[in-house]
Formats: structure tokens, C-alpha cells, sequence
């Protein structure tokens, strides 16, 4: 591994790859490196600070279930975490994990099944498609929650301006968008690279979780990047010295899509 004092963090490495982004990678590393997710973002998704904050709030005051879109959810480790706190505390919760990649959406659906928790191989755009296409209800239709866990970094220009389009138009009135994601620093990269290190002899053998940590701190944005880049009515937060929110919340008025 290159050590954070030989790296230059003041641009993003988007040169960078991460092994588990290569169709041709091992399909076993793939799977034990989404099953080690549970794990691993149990520590820094704050999974558990997004539902106290953003899920139960609603879901107590709800006459129907909150419905949660987890977009580019991987192996739905973070679905999977919301809605065991949802049935721990008896409240109404329905989730729609969705992400592109073929192999993610197979691993996630041969899981044990978890009730409200839907899976689906897709892209945001299918679902405004799908939201514009025929007879749906749009506002039924729409997600009290739009969230996303370590996508941005993944993204170009384009394509992050796609996600946070598409964004716009599945969250209905009175929720809420929260794409959270890496902020680079040296500080990032050394510590994740001295708190993975030992852990990868034995809770992180076999997969891909500290080469492409290490690389998605290195391709990910500064919140000044971000600010600049992201559309009128987004913010973007620095809530920890290594993570940061983009948000969006939709305004009262205004037509469907």
C-alpha cells in the first residue's frame, strides 16, 4: 500500500480503480467483501444515526409505511440494518435497495429474506422512467427517503449530475435526500490504513475492503468540491472529519415530474 505521506490528496484520484469494480474480479473476494459490508459499515455508514434521525421520526408519525430508496446498495447491508431497528421498534418501514451491478443484486437476493426489504437490480434513472411511463400515482410512487452510501466517489461529473436529477424526482414532498460519502484527507487514508491493517490478516481476509477503502478516500471529493458542483437547493455538510452529506429537500410546492 502507498503511504499517505507519498500521496498528494489536493486532487481527486480518479486514475485510481477499485478491485471490486472490475467485472473480471474474483467472484468469491466479491462476496466475502459484501458480506464483510455488514461489518464494516455497521462503523461508518451511521446507518444507526439515519434512522434515529431521518426514519423513526417519520415512521412513528406515519399513516402508511415510510418508504426508503437505498440507491447503489451493494450487498443492502444498510436496508438490512434499517429495517431490523424499524421491527425492533414496531414501526412501519419499507425499503428499495436498488444498484446496477448484476453481481450485487445477486448476492443481495440470495440473502435470508427481510420483510419490507426490496431488491432490485437498477439504475435511479429506470425509476423515474418507470415513475413517468404509465399510470402510477406519482406522489405514491415517490420515496420518503433517497439515500446513498459511498457512491459519489464512483461518479463523473455526468453521472453524479444524473444521480442527484434522478433524486429530485423520486423523493416526494416532505422528505428528504442524504447521499453520504468519503471526504479525502491524509487523515482519512492513514487512519483507515492503520485501523484496517491489523483486521486484515483475519476479519478482512479474503477480500477487497482495505485496497479499495484506501482507493475510494483517495477518488473521493472535499465538501468545497462538491458545493461547487451540486444544484441550486442542495447543501453539502462535513459531519465528521471523514464523512459528508449532500442533501436535498424538495420544496411544498411545485408540479410531478
Amino acid at each position: 500500500m502507498t503511504s499517505a505521506a507519498r500521496l498528494d490528496f489536493r486532487e481527486r484520484d480518479t486514475e485510481v480503480r477499485e478491485l471490486m469494480d472490475d467485472p473480471d474480479c474474483d467472484l468469491d473476494t466479491l462476496h466475502r467483501t459484501y458480506e464483510r459490508f455488514t461489518l464494516i459499515n455497521s462503523v461508518l455508514s451511521d446507518a444507526r444515526g439515519l434512522y434515529r434521525r431521518e426514519v423513526l421520526p417519520r415512521a412513528r408519525n406515519a399513516a402508511a409505511p415510510v418508504r426508503v430508496l437505498d440507491i447503489g446498495a451493494g450487498g443492502a447491508d444498510v436496508a438490512r440494518e434499517l429495517l431490523a431497528r424499524a421491527q425492533r421498534d414496531r414501526v412501519p418501514l419499507e425499503v428499495v435497495a436498488i444498484d446496477p451491478d448484476p453481481r450485487a443484486a445477486w448476492w443481495a437476493l440470495r440473502q435470508p429474506p427481510t420483510p419490507g426489504l426490496t431488491v432490485r437490480r437498477a439504475h435511479s434513472s429506470e425509476l423515474v422512467n418507470e415513475l413517468t411511463s404509465g399510470d402510477l400515482t406519482n406522489d405514491d410512487q415517490r420515496f420518503d427517503l433517497v439515500i446513498s452510501n459511498h457512491v459519489l466517489h464512483h461518479l463523473d461529473g455526468h453521472a453524479l449530475g444524473v444521480l442527484l436529477a434522478d433524486s429530485e424526482r423520486l423523493v416526494r414532498r416532505g422528505g428528504r435526500v442524504i447521499h453520504a460519502d468519503l471526504v479525502r484527507s491524509r487523515l482519512s487514508y492513514a487512519a483507515f490504513a492503520a485501523v484496517t491493517l491489523p483486521l486484515q490478516p483475519t476479519v478482512l481476509r479474503g477480500s477487497f475492503i482495505r485496497p479499495d477503502g484506501l482507493a475510494s478516500i483517495r477518488r473521493s471529493f472535499l465538501p468545497r468540491e462538491l458545493a461547487a458542483v451540486v444544484p441550486p437547493g442542495w447543501s453539502v455538510t462535513r459531519v465528521s472529519p471523514w464523512r459528508q452529506h449532500v442533501e436535498y429537500s424538495p420544496p411544498n410546492r411545485g408540479s410531478d415530474v
